[in-house]
């Protein structure tokens, strides 16, 4: 944090630490260190609450309906029969929210190594957090998702969404050969891999994402990348990986029946869908100079 004519702030830094955003606190609401990683959460006047780990953003109340639009409904829109859902991570409620929405559900494994994360935003957060204590189809544990998959049973769910860190601390696991690997064994059919894909602007986060995309492509045979934008995220627009053992996030996608859900989404709607698998041409230049 820096104390500048008693205004303090927070700034995350990128590219080698000479490119940072940076947001005026108007109030420490807590600081922590776990046994993981050091949180914080402090209020904005424009972001509202926002929560920290380890010096990056995570999550605001002002843009956080982005992400979670878009780690949850392109699936329901290409498998709309998804029935378990396993969610790795997502500690701050906001992907479990979007996922209670769907009442064709019928169980959601959330797994969140951190405890303290889940207790923090269930105090200062309850714009994502509130549903963790009124879901009945949720079951929360507090665990290794990696130990948690590799355990699971074979084709135990129809859609894993991996709602995590970047790959350092906590969330480096998550980034792994034998961890998709596991996904792959213990997904449906027709399952769905979502995953956190990182940045294609700061060569630091391009080089994360070609490493993801690679280990995905070894394991799944569709593995396609979209992207969304979200201002408090580095350079300002972000990526989820798709993989799945037989659906095409595009080709096979169901527009009409995932209207009959009758979601309201202030984000995500179908036509965004196509739109966000259409890549710029430096980041396919990117996901085409990886091969397996």
């Amino acid at each position: 944090m820096l104390i500048k004519n008693n205004d303090i702030w927070f700034s995350e830094y990128y590219a080698e630490d000479d490119v940072k955003l940076s947001l005026k606190i108007s109030e420490i609401l807590h600081t922590e260190q776990t046994p993981f990683q050091k949180l914080q959460i402090f209020r904005n006047d424009t972001f509202g609450v926002f929560m920290v780990l380890d010096g990056y953003t995570q999550v605001t109340e002002k843009d956080e309906f982005i992400y979670h639009d878009m780690i949850c409904h392109p699936a329901f829109c290409v498998n709309p029969d998804i029935k378990k859902v396993l969610i790795i991570g997502g500690g701050d409620g906001g992907t479990v929210r979007e996922v209670s929405r769907y009442k064709t559900v019928e169980k959601i494994d959330m797994v969140e190594i951190d405890e303290a994360v889940v207790r923090a935003c269930q105090k200062y957060l309850p714009l994502t957090s509130s549903v963790l204590d009124k879901e009945p189809r949720l079951n929360l544990i507090f665990d290794d998702g990696l130990k948690f998959v590799k355990e699971a049973p074979e084709g135990a769910y129809d859609l894993i969404l991996v709602d995590s860190t970047d790959p350092a601390g906590p969330g480096e696991g998550l980034f792994t050969v034998g961890f998709y690997e596991d996904c792959y064994r213990v997904l449906s059919d027709k399952g769905i891999l979502i995953n956190q894909h990182e940045g294609a602007f700061y060569d630091s986060d391009v080089e994360e994402m070609k490493k993801a995309h690679v280990k995905i492509k070894k394991t799944f045979p569709i593995a396609k990348v979209f992207g969304y934008t979200l201002p408090t995220y580095a350079s300002g627009y972000w990526y989820f990986g798709f993989a799945s053992k037989s659906l095409d996030p595009v080709a096979d996608m169901k527009p009409e029946v995932w209207k009959q859900f009758g979601l309201k989404t202030k984000y995500y709607n179908i036509d965004l869908h196509k739109g966000a698998f259409a890549l710029p041409n430096y980041v396919q230049d990117i996901l085409d100079s990886v091969s397996i």
